[in-house]
C-alpha cells in the first residue's frame, strides 16, 4: 500500500476509508424509508442549524427587549427558557418552530406521524442541553431526535 493512500484515508476518516473499500452506507434517511431528496427527505445539517439560529435569535430579542428591558446578564437565562417554551408549544402542535418553517423543515415521528407531547418535551430538553444535538447517527439525526423517535424532514 502506498503511504500517501494510508495518510489520505487517515485524514479523510473511517467512513471514507470504508467507502474506498466498497462499503455502501446508502443515503441519509434510507434506513427510515425516506426519500433521498426533495420533500420528506432528511433535513441537512445547515438548514437545521439555521433554523435553530433563527429561533434562538428571536427568543434572544424578545428576552432582551421585552422581558429584561436591556439587561444583558439575565437575558441569557430568559432566552433559554423562551426557546424551550417555543419549541415545546410549536413542535408539539404544528410540528415546526418559526425558524424551521422559514427554512422549510418539519419534525415528525420516525413512522411518519406526529410527535406526541411527551416525546416533544424529551426532544426539547435534550436539545437545550446542546451536547445530544451534536452527536449524530448515520442518518444525520442528532441524539435528541434519535432518543425521542423523531426525524427532521424537508417540507
Amino acid at each position: 500500500m502506498d503511504n500517501r493512500q494510508a495518510i489520505g484515508s487517515w485524514l479523510s476518516g473511517p467512513r471514507a476509508a470504508a467507502e474506498d473499500m466498497g462499503v455502501d452506507f446508502g443515503y441519509p434517511g434510507q434506513q427510515l424509508g425516506l426519500p433521498q431528496s426533495g420533500p420528506g427527505s432528511v433535513a441537512r445539517f445547515g438548514r437545521r442549524l439555521g433554523a435553530v439560529a433563527i429561533d434562538w435569535i428571536g427568543c434572544q430579542l424578545i428576552a432582551y427587549g421585552l422581558i429584561t428591558h436591556g439587561d444583558l446578564t439575565s437575558a441569557g437565562n430568559w432566552t433559554l427558557g423562551l426557546f424551550v417554551v417555543l419549541s415545546v408549544l410549536t413542535v408539539g402542535t404544528v410540528g415546526f418552530t418559526p425558524g424551521k418553517r422559514i427554512l422549510g423543515l418539519r419534525v415528525i415521528s420516525q413512522n411518519g406521524g406526529r410527535l406526541g407531547l411527551p416525546r416533544v418535551m424529551l426532544r426539547t430538553v435534550l436539545l437545550a442541553l446542546v451536547i445530544p444535538a451534536l452527536v449524530w447517527d448515520r442518518d444525520g439525526r442528532g441524539l435528541h431526535d434519535r432518543l425521542s423517535g423523531a426525524v427532521q424532514v424537508r417540507i
